[in-house]
């Protein structure tokens, strides 16, 4: 049932708003965070302008780093069903048609940094039209938002007729004309539930959902004060200062800027014999050098990151080394894809009811197949899938999608090439199995 003008108002106006506008709040915090605007190290109310840029120069964009590594390691490549692959194919066509294929990395990007994301699936011209959606510019709610596949309603604030409130029978639209929310139309989109799948981070059973940039702040704060610090040390005191007593008081001003020019510049001092002359040694930067490190490291443990990704040190590591520095990595990144697969089938399965294919709604068979971005020579790969093979008699036409920068799709062409054209052995063998059959 289309609900009532007034009732959207007073729901937009009393309940989604506010709420949004807190929840934005925190999130261009963590924004700030994420991108180009980190909370400032704090200078004193009089510090100077030189004060000012060294603190601009020690800002470093550390937590977008954490984000990147992990969002790096998810690419949805295809789905497998356990029914035929022409279904399968059928499935997959409304990702190919909106061009998920780049527009994936977007989504996943927002959901790990900020904890969660959304996608719009709604109908269009040639069939469903599915968007990823940042939470910044959506505010959706739940009866119960650790198990409800879709919310009851949800503001769109991303409009040009200002907001829309979407739930499972239409689309509201409304403006705020000088301060009062103004009612404009309701558009019934007949998808039968708000269309708007949620992608998130890590839910927990009381539905938060923490991203990869608010957790560690504080460890980044840390970094970014070690790094002004340090900074102070090499601006000002990174050499040595020489020094004279008993010299004569200058006349003048201009006798005194002489002797410091003296003092600075002349290889050989020379002075009446009150005079004595010494040296005051530079401040060390190491200890600065080492806390930093030291903070990246405890960025990288909590994190799960790769230590060699936050500070590019790969010099000497062995393979096995490697992949033991990235195990965490895999772990991390293994979860994000059960739980991002699942909103992603989630958006398939309501693309396909939208488009009227109602067994393929029903599909939950359906899972996700990711593309194996690891990081393998060639020999490897060619060697462990030979072994897997052999050992496990796995028939290669199956393993192929599995080699190194092969898709699933160069995988399927393949096949579909080998059952077209077969081999000797392959014809001598069907032969065979034929005159064993009778069959001439």
């Amino acid at each position: 049932m289309v609900m009532r003008p007034s009732a959207v108002l007073e729901l937009a106006q009393d309940v989604l708003l506010p709420e949004y506008q807190q929840m934005k709040r925190h999130l261009d915090w963590i924004d700030g965070w994420w991108h180009t605007d980190p909370d400032k190290v704090h200078l004193p109310p009089r510090a100077s302008r030189e004060h000012q840029e060294l603190r601009a120069l020690s800002e470093d964009r550390w937590l977008s780093l954490v984000v990147t590594t992990v969002a790096q390691q998810l690419a949805l490549e295809t789905v497998r069903s356990n029914r035929d692959e022409a279904s399968t194919d059928t499935i997959w066509s409304p990702w190919q048609r909106n061009r998920m294929d780049s527009r994936q990395k977007a989504i996943h990007h927002a959901a790990i940094g900020y904890g969660f994301a959304y996608a719009t699936v709604k109908p269009g011209d040639t069939g469903a039209v599915i968007r990823g959606r940042s939470p910044r510019e959506v505010y959706a709610v739940y009866a119960d938002a650790t198990i409800d596949e879709y919310p009851m309603y949800y503001l769109d604030v991303r409009s040009n007729n200002g907001y829309v409130v979407v739930d499972e029978e239409a689309e509201y639209h409304i403006m705020d004309d000088h301060g009062k929310m103004v009612f404009i139309e309701a558009r019934p989109h007949g998808v039968g539930v708000a269309p708007l799948i949620r992608y998130s981070n890590a839910i927990d059973l009381e539905a938060r959902t923490p991203g990869e940039v608010e957790p560690y702040i504080p460890t980044a704060k840390r970094i970014n004060k070690t790094t002004y610090d340090r900074m102070l040390v090499q601006h000002h005191n990174s050499w040595k200062v020489r020094t004279a007593t008993g010299l004569d008081e200058p006349g003048t001003d201009e006798d005194a800027d002489q002797q410091k020019l003296l003092l600075r510049q002349n290889d050989i001092l020379t002075g009446g014999p009150d005079v004595e002359f010494g040296t005051l040694d530079e401040t060390s930067m190491g200890g600065f050098i080492d806390a930093k490190a030291d903070d990246v490291k405890t960025l990288a443990a909590t994190s799960q990151t790769p230590s060699h990704a936050l500070t590019g040190d790969i010099i000497n590591l062995s393979a096995d080394a490697i992949t033991e520095a990235r195990a965490m990595l895999d772990l991390k990144a293994g979860e994000r894809k059960r739980a991002f697969g699942d909103s992603h089938m989630q958006v398939l399965r309501l693309a396909a009811h939208i488009e009227g294919r109602s067994d393929d709604a029903a599909d939950f068979t359906l899972q996700a197949q990711w593309a194996d971005l690891e990081s393998r020579s060639l020999n490897q790969a060619a060697d462990a899938l030979g072994k897997m093979s052999a050992s496990l008699g796995i028939p290669p036409e199956l393993l192929w999608d599995r080699i190194p920068s092969v898709t699933a799709d160069e995988a399927k062409m393949w096949r579909e090439y080998r059952e077209k054209h077969p081999s000797d052995q392959q014809l001598l063998a069907s032969s065979l199995m034929a005159q064993a059959n009778g069959v001439d």
